[in-house]
């Protein structure tokens, strides 16, 4: 899959081909033990950006599976029966895909979570009067969703106009920190907030914050393993730049 400037996975994917040339640039300065330590960041980080992308791209299940009565007991809350005898949907609602994944329409909409440092949207998603809240990765279409139906599978979320991609698993409980509404209607302005968002630049220095503990990583860094200036140069810089991919790959939101 190609990933343009606008897809939702361009910006997660190209801070991760950074934060792993940041750890690369460092290696030759190194001796075997600090770039040891720089292979081993760098191994953390392709072994998380690959779980998190395999899970956007419905490689991995996104933990909606559970969300509508279990395959197989399809009794409803109101006595009726959610599928006819030939296994079919009554309304269209809970269906079969060919890979075997439910199909299911529900109920969505955006809200935003400001917790500490992090900022992500979230899809708070409604069916048969349970809600589940998803992470997604951030795109400005976000800005101007309101309260929708959509198609959900065991590994995909899609409304009429857009395809969304997970950036977790989906969680029972409300999500940590304030949470804030999309408004009900869609704000006229939204388009252009959105156009504000998605700059790499506000995206970088939003998702930088948490670099402010970089300095003292680095300095616990040279308080085990030695070094001079140099390596706390190192330290410093490395411990940034994953700090800025950690942010990135879990999904940050800049609006």
């Amino acid at each position: 899959m190609k990933f343009g400037p606008g897809h939702p996975l361009a910006y997660p994917v190209c801070v991760t081909i950074g934060a792993l040339v940041v750890c690369l640039a460092w290696a030759p300065f190194g001796d075997l033990d600090q770039v040891a330590a720089l292979a081993t960041v760098a191994l953390g980080i392709l072994g998380y950006t690959g779980s998190q992308l395999a899970r956007a791209l419905g490689y991995l299940t996104n933990g909606l599976a559970d969300i509508g009565p279990p395959r197989g007991n399809t009794a409803r809350s109101d006595g009726g029966s959610q599928f006819g005898t030939d296994g079919s949907a009554d309304s269209g609602r809970g269906r079969e895909t060919e890979g075997g994944h439910g199909l299911r329409t529900v109920e969505i909409k955006r809200v935003r979570q400001q917790h500490r440092l992090v900022s992500r949207s979230w899809l708070e998603i409604t069916e048969n009067y349970r809600t589940r809240w998803l992470p997604v990765f951030f795109e400005p279409a976000l800005l101007g969703m309101t309260a929708t139906e959509a198609d959900v599978t065991d590994t995909s979320v899609d409304t009429a106009t857009l395809h969304l991609y997970p950036s977790g698993k989906a969680r029972t409980s409300e999500p940590p920190g304030r949470l804030i509404d999309n408004p009900s209607r869609r704000d006229p302005d939204a388009a252009i907030l959105a156009t504000d968002s998605a700059r790499v630049r506000r995206r970088l220095l939003l998702d930088a914050q948490s670099t402010v503990a970089a300095p003292f990583a680095a300095l616990m860094w040279i308080y085990v393993a030695a070094g001079g200036f140099i390596a706390f140069l190192a330290a410093t810089s490395v411990a940034a730049a994953t700090a800025i991919w950690l942010a990135a790959i879990r999904g940050s939101d800049p609006s």
